[in-house]
């Protein structure tokens, strides 16, 4: 990719982004489309680098219960394999004859016994068979106790349920043009006092020093009272702005970053989410408008808000 050499010397360079100016000790995107920081931390072990309870919160669903089932049955297999070296002799109740039928039965046991469900059909004999149960036992309530306080975290977690459009767009604005994104939130939630920040990362090439130059893009709205439909952001791309002079081969061959942060307040949560995204320069569509994505219904008594037209755009000459 070339490096931009020309810049626009009206718009004022931000230094305190966080993402630092050295161009040669950074690689890839700042920040990944679902938000995360594009960051690799090494230099610490893997245990002590993870924090788990966030981790568990933030999987996907199919994963934490995958996760739940599959420690749910090793728990068991381990206790019902020691079961079987102490010997089930010591469980009474203990009636089959084969060895995969008594490994069975003292499957099933750990389960009662972990869960403290405890039909009764097979009860402990003797210190040690007794001494493991009891330790399975307790081994269970903690286990129910964890994944009962993960259950609530993950439903009870403020989120910020908003959607971004894949691409950025340079569009149409008023007697010029204006970089524009959109988004709008996709769950039955009443999200108000939303306001947006957008930033611009571009690696500049100044004289044959190399670095990463930051600019706040200004909105011509940053604020809104509620946010219930999509919302577009719009950047005007006049004199003062640092994407002034670039044309549509400069976000072909440069290597930039619009960088999207997004704050509002869940009254349902009564609290402040937030959301982030970025947009690589290869992700900006140069001459293009979006779609619209609400209309009223047949009956005039609703607005629909069609959210698959949320990526939607038509190509447009500038």
């Amino acid at each position: 990719m070339a490096l931009l050499h020309k810049i626009n010397k009206k718009a004022k360079a931000e230094n305190n982004t966080g993402f630092g100016t050295n161009s040669q000790n950074y690689g890839g995107r700042f920040i990944n489309k679902n938000g995360n920081a594009n960051i690799q931390k090494v230099g610490i072990g893997f245990l002590e680098g993870i924090s788990w309870y966030h981790t568990m919160l933030k999987i996907p669903r199919w994963k934490f219960f995958f996760i739940i089932i599959l420690f749910y049955f090793i728990v068991n297999l381990f206790f019902a394999s020691i079961y079987m070296l102490i010997g089930v002799e010591n469980l009474r109740g203990v009636t089959s004859v084969s060895r995969i039928d008594k490994f069975g039965e003292a499957f099933f046991f750990s389960i009662q016994t972990f869960t403290t469900v405890g039909y009764g059909h097979i009860s402990p004999s003797g210190f040690l068979a007794s001494f493991v149960a009891a330790v399975e036992a307790l081994s269970g309530l903690l286990s129910f106790a964890i994944a009962t306080g993960l259950f609530y975290g993950r439903f009870s977690k403020p989120n910020a349920y908003i959607k971004f459009s894949e691409n950025a767009l340079i569009a149409p604005y008023k007697d010029g043009t204006a970089l524009m994104m959109r988004l709008a939130p996709h769950k039955n939630t009443n999200l108000t006092d939303a306001e947006a920040f957008v930033t611009v990362g571009i690696l500049i090439d100044e004289n044959g020093v190399i670095s990463n130059k930051f600019y706040n893009l200004p909105l011509e709205m940053s604020k809104i009272n509620s946010l219930t439909l999509s919302w577009t952001l719009v950047h005007p791309i006049d004199e003062e702005s640092p994407l002034f002079n670039l044309n549509q081969s400069d976000y072909k061959n440069t290597i930039g970053e619009i960088l999207v942060y997004i704050k509002t307040f869940d009254d349902m949560y009564s609290s402040t989410v937030a959301k982030r995204t970025s947009y690589t320069f290869n992700e900006v569509v140069y001459g293009a408008k979006f779609s619209p994505m609400y209309s009223k219904n047949e009956s005039n008594t609703k607005t629909v808000l069609h959210l698959e037209n949320l990526n939607s755009f038509t190509r447009i000459k500038i």
